[in-house]
């Protein structure tokens, strides 16, 4: 474990090359963080995994780093863009996705995660982690970068942080999907009794992600598309939940340079079009590809209308 040290956060392991190996990305991050060739940053949940560095760097000109996690929390993501921010302090671009995770919350307004959060990983003083890694855990993943490193593995994450975990578009059927769909269905919750305002954890991170770069950081927010079968009735608390943080969003936004807030939530040829998606949350390929060509048109062509898309807000 110490020689490996999988997670690279060891001051007297291997002078390897690491490549991340571990499933849950939190372990992963803080290594691909302190690379000296990224610019920009991308946060979010598994919805923002598909956006693909190499695609946007060009014509953005940055040099990405995916960190989009699946099921990230609003406190995760700031936290993945202040250990970002500690090696690359003036980003040119950041990127955050904002699906569900934002948006929704329960009677006690504290979403949950139950993905571990290796706290010790992103302190300052990295000798803390000999204690930490002593577990059978630690000792897994060590044994997994090992066989990696030998060319006894060849599964890993991208070392820009993207992965492609939804299958090739080619191993796509729709019957499948069917079968996927229809163990989903539309959340239904009565109607809320008043005013519905944007979920806590939206209201208390977003601003600090948006405030931590310079005004001469691009910032694009957008939301990612959720199959039509997601939507709620109109009226509906989640439906509620949802319109509450597009118009929080909007209205931080607004009083924002340089900030660029995108939604492709919206009924359409991709919201409307099963074949689209893998499940009700989670994209094809093709479609990431369709909005990645949006999100730069979107950018670089303000008056072009899409009906994909929606901008709320231009820098």
């Amino acid at each position: 474990m110490v020689l490996v040290d999988p997670w690279g956060g060891l001051p007297l392991s291997l002078p390897l090359h690491r490549l991340p190996v571990t499933s849950n990305a939190r372990f992963t991050m803080p290594m691909l963080a302190q690379k000296p060739g990224f610019d920009s940053v991308m946060l979010g949940t598994s919805t923002g995994r598909l956006i693909r560095p190499a695609v946007m760097d060009g014509p953005f000109g940055a040099h990405f780093l995916n960190m989009a996690m699946n099921n990230a929390q609003p406190h995760e993501q700031y936290r993945l863009l202040r250990e970002f921010m500690h090696y690359h302090p003036d980003p040119k671009v950041v990127m955050v996705d904002i699906d569900r995770s934002w948006c929704l919350y329960g009677p006690k307004q504290v979403p949950l995660n139950p993905e571990p959060w290796p706290d010790w990983i992103y302190q300052e003083s990295p000798w803390m982690g000999y204690l930490h890694m002593a577990n059978l855990y630690a000792l897994q993943e060590a044994g997994n970068e090992f066989m990696l490193q030998v060319g006894l593995r060849h599964e890993h994450y991208g070392e820009d942080g993207y992965t492609n975990f939804v299958g090739q578009d080619a191993s796509y059927t729709r019957a499948r999907v069917d079968r996927v769909f229809a163990r989903w269905g539309p959340d239904h919750m009565p109607p809320p009794p008043g005013p519905v305002a944007a979920a806590p954890a939206m209201q208390m991170y977003l601003p600090l992600i948006l405030h931590a770069v310079q005004d001469t950081t691009l910032r694009i927010i957008w939301f990612p598309p959720v199959q039509a079968i997601r939507h709620n009735p109109h009226g509906s608390m989640y439906d509620a939940m949802f319109s509450a943080c597009h118009r929080y969003v909007a209205s931080i936004a607004a009083n924002m340079p340089n900030t660029l807030v995108i939604d492709f939530d919206i009924p359409g040829p991709i919201v409307n079009d099963r074949d689209m998606f893998w499940d009700p949350i989670h994209y094809r390929l093709m479609t990431a590809d369709r909005i990645m060509k949006d999100i730069i048109t979107a950018f670089h062509d303000r008056v072009y209308q899409s009906a994909d898309y929606t901008v709320i807000s231009g820098p």
